[in-house]
């Protein structure tokens, strides 16, 4: 253990346990309000829920940090078995929230497929390319993970859950582009996997059916909010409004008005506008910059790292990182559409927080690697 702590990578981890906290308290401030008026027993709901789904990761994470990558990889392909029948079996059983069937409802907890196999994908892909690496010539050897990845990216479409499909086909786009497959291999795939989505379109378009629901499309219009409030304007306009309460300094923690059940859920999607709103724009750049920061250094263990398998590993998890915040934060400003994507430490919820932990776990595993084999060369020299 002691060699274990010795190569964590320590700004990486002060900064993201700061960030669990500092994001626990803002659930709390964000969620009282709804707690109290759902329940009608404790505004603490929540907060309770989500220092369960903290202690569930941190136990995890313990666990996992003794493993080494390899050790991850074995265990990714009976978990992506396992996680693709769950997601199959969720369309036929599952029972419909937020007009989405993408959680196995559990009484206390809610269990969403879709957010654990975007981390179980990362090591996937980056055990398989790894172990491969001699073979990446070979169109078969090559492709047969992505091909896979497509039908489950079909999957969650299907739930329907445009945001997480979104995100985990971007994951898994950007990590086959920076993969050291053969230039042709790789500009090819990239042309017939555009071409064939472009025929899809067009298939269901002349088959008179849409391709989004009506809800769905709607979102796209996300030109001038504020003029649509009584309609599906209304969320990102009160955004704005509670942006524009804030200020440079805020109102004050626990003083949003905008939590008052005019934005839905504010503790989930919304929390960086109640953030904002409570303790000022200052704070809110100031944990843009944090975000920055963090990415920074997923990329800086996974650049050290002597094999293919850490280098994917980090970019894969930093990419993770990068889609949602940007997605959430994009979606909150009205530079797109909103589409029901967490905010990294900030937003309640259990599946969503315990991927989060295990994704910075396997950033953290990579480094403690990197730093166990440069100890070992410096032996050897």
């Amino acid at each position: 253990m002691k060699k274990i702590f010795k190569y964590l990578d320590k700004p990486l981890l002060i900064v993201t346990v700061i960030m669990f906290i500092f994001g626990l308290i803002m659930i709390f401030s964000a969620s009282n309000v709804t707690a109290y008026m759902a329940y009608q027993v404790s505004p603490y709901i929540y907060f309770i829920k989500q220092s369960i789904f903290l202690i569930a990761g941190l136990i995890l994470s313990i666990f996992m940090i003794k493993f080494n990558t390899k050790s991850y990889g074995f265990f990714s392909w009976g978990l992506m078995i396992i996680t693709i029948i769950s997601l199959a079996i969720l369309l036929v059983i599952g029972n419909a929230k937020n007009q989405a069937v993408s959680w196995y409802d559990l009484g206390y907890i809610s269990i969403q497929p879709s957010e654990f196999i975007k981390i179980i994908t990362i090591v996937f892909l980056a055990y398989y390319y790894d172990k491969n690496k001699a073979n990446l010539n070979s169109w078969t050897k090559s492709l047969f993970p992505i091909a896979v990845c497509m039908g489950i990216s079909g999957l969650i479409f299907l739930q329907p859950d445009l945001g997480t499909t979104i995100i985990y086909s971007a994951i898994v786009g950007l990590i086959f582009i920076v993969l050291p497959i053969a230039k042709e291999i790789k500009y090819k795939t990239v042309f017939i996997v555009l071409g064939l989505l472009f025929f899809a379109i067009i298939a269901i378009i002349g088959s008179g059916k849409g391709i989004l629901l009506e809800r769905q499309l709607e979102r796209f219009d996300f030109r001038n909010p504020c003029a649509k409030i009584l309609d599906n304007g209304n969320q990102v306009c009160n955004c704005y409004i509670a942006i524009n309460n804030g200020g440079l300094t805020g109102v004050g923690l626990g003083n949003s008005t905008q939590k008052y059940l005019y934005l839905p859920e504010p503790y989930t999607d919304f929390i960086f506008a109640i953030i904002v709103e409570e303790l000022g724009v200052i704070i809110g750049v100031i944990l843009i910059l944090i975000y920055i920061f963090i990415i920074f250094r997923i990329l800086l263990i996974g650049r050290r790292s002597p094999n293919n398998r850490g280098t994917i590993l980090c970019f894969g998890v930093a990419v993770y990182l990068f889609l949602h915040i940007t997605i959430n934060l994009m979606g909150i400003m009205g530079l797109m559409p909103m589409t029901g994507v967490p905010l990294p430490f900030m937003s309640y919820g259990g599946s969503f927080t315990i991927c989060l932990i295990a994704a910075l776990t396997i950033v953290q595993r990579v480094s403690i690697e990197n730093g166990i084999l440069k100890e070992r060369n410096k032996k050897n020299a």
